[in-house]
């Protein structure tokens, strides 16, 4: 039996099931159905799946009428089911008597639509945030910690990228620049020129896509000649508010440019409602503020500061970023940034802290993300090529236990691959 999906954004059909063997428990067929729609419109292709694979059913006809066959259903003269068959254990099963349970969980698992129809977790392109490196030349530059990644020329490859995950169903992005040395300062005052990498790229995307969705990092990492989130005082200390001060500017920056949702990553205390108010007199209320909430000082960073050549050049970053070992401060973090006006609550990184999420999803009402950040990202990737694992398999789990945690929205450098692949386009 053909099932019709829903058509997501780029006419990808969102899938609504996950399944041990192809992750959606659907097989796309290679042929699309058109709908009815009123006369002048376009008709929209749907996805086509099957459930299951189907078995050749071959019956030979009666040749009776439909009130021949009910006469003979009257007389009792009903046609010979097909044998039942009871498959048997291999030799040596011993018999035994059936166990006295009245409930056998597995009985709901017994068949892929079984399985389908009670998943409780659903995956989807849209569910994903597309991280994208740019840089300000020309060619894309691979990223060697991270395969398949790079370092994308702003006004060529950043496009080609964006055009390709749209095509699978992916819409939102978030944009990480790598700056020239020559731009970098202490106080990192190249993070709010209006012709900045940034802000170019953003009117960029918005001029040719204005329908996606971008998000914009809030730090001073990549543009600090100290490799820190924030302004580094003689003494090695970040100092807070005179950071938040910069951070400010570059927010309204972005938003001035076009992002759509700014990003505040840099874990300075009382940035967001600083942010919110800056956002606010400058006529950027509709603009969001997602925060990173729950940011932990973690090794699995490496990759992406490789990427972004934006390593700390003395100490860590662990005075501002949250300790690993730490799980109600979290809720503290939580608090103060629903006060202070953010609207989306991400917690960094995922899988490791996969309590984490499911602990801000408890005791929160905003939307809340999960960054499966480069370090996972490329763990997956080494064993994949080590033949340790299999990451297409390894992937798709990953993603799908951020979203049970209770991840409304994940970021990945995964977005494109896995949306292929619950698209039933692989190899794109």
């Amino acid at each position: 039996m053909a099932s019709i999906l829903s058509p997501a954004p780029g006419n990808v059909g969102v899938v609504r099931s996950i399944d041990d063997k192809i992750y959606v428990g659907l097989r796309p067929l290679s042929t699309r159905t058109y709908v009815a729609v009123a006369r002048g419109s376009k008709a929209r292709p749907l996805a086509v799946v099957r459930a299951s694979s189907e078995k050749e059913v071959s019956v030979k006809s009666s040749g009776l009428s439909i009130e021949e066959c009910e006469a003979a259903a009257v007389a009792g003269k009903f046609p010979d089911p097909p044998p039942l068959y009871r498959p048997q254990g291999p030799k040596g099963t011993p018999v035994v008597q059936p166990l006295p349970i009245s409930r056998r969980p597995r009985r709901n698992r017994k068949s892929p639509a079984l399985r389908a129809a009670f998943q409780e977790t659903t995956l989807s392109p849209s569910n994903f945030v597309h991280p994208l490196f740019i840089h300000e030349g020309e060619e894309d530059v691979p990223i060697g910690a991270m395969p398949g990644c790079f370092r994308l020329g702003w006004r060529h490859g950043l496009l080609e990228e964006v055009y390709k995950a749209r095509d699978v169903g992916v819409n939102s992005f978030v944009l990480f620049p790598k700056i020239p040395d020559a731009l970098k300062s202490q106080t990192g005052d190249e993070a709010y020129n209006d012709n900045g990498l940034v802000p170019r790229a953003i009117r960029l995307l918005k001029d040719k896509y204005p329908d996606i969705v971008i998000y914009t990092d809030v730090a001073l990492d990549p543009y600090s000649s100290d490799g820190h989130d924030g302004i580094v005082r003689e003494d090695g200390v970040i100092m807070n508010d005179e950071t938040v001060h910069q951070l400010c500017r570059q927010a309204v920056s972005q938003a001035r440019a076009g992002a759509d949702v700014v990003s505040p990553s840099d874990m300075m205390d009382g940035r967001i409602l600083a942010i919110r108010m800056a956002l606010d007199a400058e006529g950027f209320q509709d603009v969001s503020i997602m925060s990173y909430t729950a940011k932990y000082a973690s090794a699995f960073y490496g990759p992406f500061r490789e990427a972004l050549d934006s390593n700390p050049r003395f100490g860590d970053k662990k005075t501002y970023q949250m300790n690993p070992a730490n799980y109600r401060e979290a809720l503290v973090e939580t608090e103060a940034d629903e006060a202070e006006g953010a609207d989306i609550l991400l917690v960094k990184p995922g899988l490791p802290y996969l309590d984490i999420i499911r602990l801000l999803h408890d005791n929160s009402s905003l939307p809340i993300a999960a960054y499966q950040v480069s370090g996972e990202y490329s763990m997956i990737k080494a064993g994949g090529v080590l033949k340790m694992i299999d990451e297409e398999k390894v992937m798709m789990e990953s993603l799908l236990c951020l979203r049970r945690a209770g991840a409304d929205i994940i970021l990945t450098y995964f977005a494109r691959q896995a949306a292929s692949v619950l698209c039933g386009m692989k190899g794109n």
